[in-house]
């Protein structure tokens, strides 16, 4: 695996603003907690509340909200009425994604009025459909500068009964649901997550503060696997597995910063050309 690197411009050259920052903000002022290995580490946990954003700039964050409450009333105001441009590529963005390129973006377009509208967040909802809408996370969580933080938000429910049976409800309801595409090595492989721990110190996270299911039976392993399948295929859509790693979650209920519109969250890295043409061979 190939990680890409980055020149960081100097501290000087690079202002702290107020609201959402840069990508250069990013690199200078909040550089990267956690290594690609820790986040998929921390992403197949169990617990998705190890994903953190940089405590500096979740207290940006926080500051810039109290202005946005003010205007629209509450977060999810302003994202109905202003931030999420269902069906429309996103130019609204500070942290562009390669993705967003018109003729990327276009891939797998389909006919929107052709599309009735699904109970549930399906995997072959076309990207311009005006149920979903595909975003940089303009607050990402502390990733290094390579991986791409996008969310997808839906008008039409990730969890449903249809797809989450009663036997692992509780599960869901507490671990939410995760997944991995585009990956050469095995969950086996990963780093453990006592030796990724030490990342999560300035947050007091130990091994004894996890929230988490214990592992299920065979049988409940697969259904858990089974009720994030469209999400999974979807993700696979978007980011082609010959040019793309990802790890994909959805929180949890108790770990939703915005309860009231359903979203996924994708941490992408685009492949290096070597790593794209040993996926193809």
């Amino acid at each position: 695996m190939t990680i890409e690197t980055h020149v960081v411009p100097s501290v000087q050259k690079v202002t702290i603003r107020s609201g959402r920052p840069t990508k250069d903000e990013l690199r200078v002022h909040y550089p990267a907690r956690f290594t690609w290995l820790q986040l998929k580490t921390f992403v197949n946990s169990g617990d998705l509340g190890l994903l953190k954003r940089d405590k500096e700039l979740q207290r940006r964050y926080d500051e810039w909200a109290v202005g946005l409450k003010m205007e629209y009333g509450s977060v999810t105001n302003y994202l109905l009425i202003h931030r999420l441009q269902w069906g429309k590529p996103d130019t609204l963005s500070l942290l562009t994604s390669t993705l967003d390129d018109p003729s990327i973006a276009a891939t797998n377009n389909g006919d929107p009025e052709l599309y009735p509208t699904p109970e549930y967040f399906e995997a072959d909802i076309p990207f311009n459909s005006d149920l979903i809408c595909i975003i940089q996370n303009d607050w990402p969580y502390s990733v290094p500068p390579e991986i791409e933080h996008s969310l997808i938000w839906s008008r039409v429910p990730v969890f449903h009964s249809a797809l989450i049976p009663p036997a692992i409800d509780a599960r869901v309801q507490q671990d939410g649901l995760c997944g991995f595409t585009g990956s050469t090595d095995t969950i086996e492989s990963l780093p453990s997550l006592e030796s990724c721990l030490p990342a999560l110190a300035d947050w007091g996270l130990t091994m004894d503060k996890l929230v988490r299911s214990p592992s299920g039976s065979e049988v409940e392993e697969a259904m858990v696997k089974s009720a994030g399948k469209e999400v999974h295929e979807f993700v696979k859509r978007r980011w082609k597995e010959n040019q793309w790693e990802t790890a994909w979650f959805v929180n949890p209920p108790r770990l939703q910063s915005i309860p009231g519109l359903a979203h996924i969250h994708v941490f992408a890295r685009r492949k290096s050309a070597e790593e794209e043409a040993a996926w193809c061979s």
